[in-house]
């Protein structure tokens, strides 16, 4: 049986149902995250958080490891938490800009 193959679009999918806690908008929307690698069964994460000191984020970075391990086909996530360059509501998508009223 041929291995299923792990898209990064399939990956971004597999985000937007992780949502930072105290805002009601996925992590992909929100902008969160700036990078994702598929190498054959391994994802890689490139994300941040509003703000350093975010107290969600081991929960957000769990949330989002355990939505992507549930793809077929996926073997290693590495989610790694970044603050370079920092996150700004410039990277909020227009879909989620809407829904917030800004």
């Amino acid at each position: 049986m041929p291995e299923a193959t792990v898209t990064t679009e399939a990956v971004y999918e597999a985000l937007k149902t992780v949502y930072d806690p105290e805002i009601p908008v996925n992590v992909v929307d929100l902008g969160l995250v700036y990078d994702v690698q598929v190498t054959d069964s391994d994802v890689y994460v490139q994300m941040t958080l509003t703000f350093p000191g975010c107290g969600m984020g081991p929960y957000i970075g769990q949330q989002a490891e355990w939505a992507v391990q549930e793809l077929d086909g996926v073997e290693e996530v590495q989610i790694e938490m970044v603050f370079d360059p920092p996150w700004s509501p410039d990277l909020i998508s227009e879909e989620a800009r809407s829904q917030l009223g800004i």
